[in-house]
């Protein structure tokens, strides 16, 4: 597919977003604004990337599509599995074990992307109107289901999947006929009420937003499912909302959002150390403008040229940048002999 640059300055900010999460994560439980922020972020920007991912399937079933699949999703989880066994090992993270089958902090995207590519083959034969609600009463079925969480990233599997199903079927123009004025407006205005509803309701687990585990572990056997279903909807409601404010021609950011997967797999390397050693803190607002820098930076960094030619073995499986630059002798060449 053509580069679209609607479509990478979603992904820039989406990725933004998982990084500035991140960074305020630990500090949630101290200060309400925070715990709200991380909140609203949560509620939309997974669902607006699984969205999108859902968006590029649009190939898929070509020849070699699964082959290819899996060389760009497995091997990295298992690459980056080990990668970041080490690296906690190496900065004294403790309360974790070596086990392939529970993903490794955020590399449980890779595991659901991979799954939700194989449930295409069978979702694919239905129309929109059918498979949709499908998935959504699935996703809020396995809430019930105690057993089923994080191994395997099964649960977000599962419940995160009507977001892919969509972006699959949506369209260039579906999410053009979004940026209006009046949907500016309606937008704004939804997700300003968001925000206010989550201040001044009652503190609630992120876990009903991560979807990793079940309603019982969360505390709630009886209701979750009509909470997971009152999620849904202020989710899709959100993610709809955050497109319409997306530019639809090239920033200085485009350029970013098409480097994303780089910044996912490797963000953790900054985020951990920063947790371990405790080297931010949040006391007034002017605290969480410093960390959205810092996560600006972390993202930029991590997109530049550099840094993506030392790591593409590892990310993609191929070394055409370190050939480029003349670190490697090219293939074919008599040289290499």
């Amino acid at each position: 597919m053509n580069r679209d640059p609607l479509i990478d300055n979603a992904k820039f900010y989406l990725i933004f977003l998982v990084v500035f999460g991140h960074v305020i994560q630990p500090f949630t439980s101290d200060v309400k604004a925070v715990e709200v922020l991380y909140h609203w972020i949560y509620l939309f920007h997974m669902p607006a990337f699984i969205m999108l991912s859902g968006f590029f399937a649009k190939g898929f079933l070509k020849k070699s599509y699964i082959k290819n699949l899996s060389k760009k999703l497995l091997l990295p989880y298992l690459i980056f599995h080990l990668f970041y066994t080490l690296y906690y090992l190496l900065i004294g993270v403790t309360g974790w074990q070596l086990t392939i089958f529970n993903p490794r902090w955020s590399l449980w995207f890779l595991i659901s992307l991979f799954c939700w590519h194989l449930l295409l083959i069978v979702f694919k034969k239905l129309t929109p109107l059918q498979g949709v609600p499908v998935t959504i009463a699935l996703g809020v079925i396995v809430g019930y289901i105690d057993p089923v969480g994080h191994t395997f990233s099964l649960s977000r599997t599962i419940v995160f999947f009507p977001f892919f199903l969509v972006g699959y079927w949506i369209k260039q123009e579906n999410l053009e006929k979004l940026m209006t004025n009046k949907m500016k407006i309606f937008s704004f205005t939804a997700m300003f009420l968001v925000a206010v509803g989550l201040l001044f309701a009652p503190s609630f687990s992120v876990d009903w937003l991560l979807a990793s585990k079940s309603y019982q572990s969360i505390g709630h056997p009886e209701i979750g499912g009509v909470i997971r279903l009152g999620i849904y909807l202020v989710s899709f409601l959100m993610t709809m909302c955050f497109f319409t404010w997306i530019p639809t021609k090239e920033t200085i950011f485009t350029n970013i959002g098409q480097k994303t997967i780089y910044i996912y797999l490797l963000h953790g390397i900054f985020i951990h150390f920063f947790r371990q050693n405790d080297l931010f803190k949040i006391s007034t607002v002017v605290d969480v403008i410093v960390l959205a820098f810092v996560s600006l930076a972390i993202v930029w960094v991590l997109s530049t040229k550099y840094v993506r030619m030392i790591t593409q073995p590892l990310i993609e499986a191929k070394c055409t940048m370190l050939r480029r630059h003349k670190f490697l002798v090219p293939k074919g060449s008599g040289a290499e002999k």
